[in-house]
């Protein structure tokens, strides 16, 4: 079994690492898991361990150059990489934990 983490490890309306270079966002009961890479440059989208910027619980924002990306689908939907998407990791919540689908996140 691949467990990234609990459900209530990441802040509701927010992000957290979940493993080296995986961001998993929340809102409510559904979790969306993607690569922690901005597609701009190639860089953390965040400055600090678990601190990444969000707003309304629908939108994550790059530290490094203020891209929003939306939860759902990871698409930038402002910013200097507009259009251009985070990679996806495939997900499933079960009982409360958050599991990778497939073998692993490479």
């Amino acid at each position: 079994m691949n467990v990234l983490c609990a459900l209530d490890d990441i802040p509701d309306g927010g992000g957290f690492e979940a493993a080296p270079s995986v961001l998993v966002l929340r809102r409510g009961g559904d979790a969306w898991a993607y690569r922690n890479v901005c597609p701009h440059f190639s860089i953390p989208l965040n400055y600090e361990p678990d601190a990444f910027w969000t707003y309304e619980g629908a939108l994550l924002m790059c530290a490094h150059h203020s891209a929003m990306f939306r939860f759902e689908d990871g698409v930038c939907v402002d910013g200097p990489c507009l259009g251009a998407s985070l990679r996806h990791i495939p997900i499933r919540i079960d009982n409360g934990r958050v599991l990778i689908e497939g073998e692993s996140i490479t």
